[in-house]
């Protein structure tokens, strides 16, 4: 990480700003370079001194968040990271702009939020600045080649030519489960490995990183991409093969054993590892339900949540995978992951979901 980090907040709220400028500077080794109503105000301080990473709104006046990003990986690539608000408009955007190439997505801090949530809210953004300082944004642009996005559009949408009165998905195989975790770029990240897996691989459980009521928008739009069914999980699904439940921001997932089979449990709690839904949390409850008929993967992100969880699951003798660093925008998780042991082998996203499609026909 670079010593120190010089930040340029772009909002069109003063009190937003105050908040942020005010959150941000008393970080030691964050420096708060300024802080603009708009887009192009923040071309203009811009000039003077490149900052090292952009926390911006998405919704503005003059210019929008999002052609401000747009037009920033397009000249000048660095690190962004978007400060919503928890709405849903607010979150169907920020997805968007996760898709252009932000790095992460954080909940604006702001009034109507307890002390604690305010808190939360605050150490979420220096975490997503921090985290945001050491990822490759190339890494991120590379993720949406016009190739890659022509093999999704490319990709057969069985969904769409399956006769209305047949079952788009059938459960199939439950008696396995493959468990995803995953941070900063791993919302790219996931798209990439998701839109390769065909729907006959077991089902999938992850935890990324990322608000609430962001998960949703989320699912949605890798549903509507991918040919295994996507979704934020609710409390009670049944895990079964052709489906990834995504955890819902804000609340931890785990998995349970349920006959022959397994579910998941939503549930409130406090923080872990600083992450609410934690990879760890996850991780450790299949390694207690699903054992040996599990396979882990740790994958793209800052700190170490999940590397004790994975090394459980590794421990109950199931196989445990890493992304490697030369495709990680941030090799945090999955090189703390492998100092503890936890990692089987490592290798790039295309390699993770061939392993993936390899455990299911096993």
């Amino acid at each position: 990480m670079k010593e120190q980090i010089n930040v340029l907040i772009v909002d069109d709220s003063a009190v937003v700003r105050q908040v942020l400028t005010a959150l941000l500077d008393k970080e030691n080794d964050i420096t708060v370079l300024g802080a603009a109503a708009d887009p192009l105000f923040a071309m203009q301080r811009m000039k003077k001194q490149w900052p090292d990473v952009i926390v911006i709104d998405v919704e503005m006046p003059r210019m929008d968040g999002l052609t401000f990003l747009k037009k920033i990986m397009a000249e000048h690539p660095t690190p962004v990271v978007v400060c919503s608000s928890l709405t849903q408009k607010g979150a169907e955007t920020s997805i968007t702009a996760l898709s252009a190439g932000a790095m992460a997505v954080v909940g604006k801090p702001g009034s109507g939020l307890t002390r604690a949530k305010m808190e939360e809210a605050g150490a979420e953004v220096i975490a997503a600045v921090r985290a945001a300082a050491m990822g490759n944004v190339r890494k991120l642009r590379s993720a949406h080649t016009p190739q890659r996005v022509m093999s999704a559009v490319l990709r057969p949408q069985p969904k769409a030519v399956i006769a209305p009165a047949a079952p788009v998905r059938t459960p199939g195989k439950t008696d396995s489960v493959v468990a995803v975790g995953t941070s900063t770029g791993g919302t790219q990240a996931l798209e990439r490995l998701l839109i390769d897996l065909p729907r006959t691989v077991p089902g999938i459980v992850i935890v990324q990183h990322m608000p609430e009521k962001f998960t949703a928008s989320f699912a949605k739009r890798l549903n509507d991409i991918c040919e295994v069914e996507v979704r934020e999980a609710e409390d009670g699904d049944r895990v079964h093969a052709g489906l990834a439940l995504i955890a819902p921001g804000g609340q931890h997932m785990l998995l349970k054993r349920m006959g022959d089979g397994f579910r998941v449990e939503v549930r409130n709690g406090p923080l872990i590892n600083r992450h609410r839904p934690s990879v760890d949390v996850l991780f450790r409850s299949v390694a207690q339900s699903a054992g040996k008929n599990s396979l882990g993967i740790i994958m793209t992100g800052m700190g170490d949540d999940g590397a004790r969880g994975l090394k459980m699951i590794r421990d109950a003798g199931a196989r445990t995978l890493a992304q490697d660093e030369a495709s990680c925008v941030v090799y945090g998780m999955p090189k703390e992951a492998v100092k503890l042991g936890a990692v089987e082998e490592s290798g790039p996203i295309e390699w993770l979901a061939e392993e993936i499609i390899a455990y299911g026909a096993r």
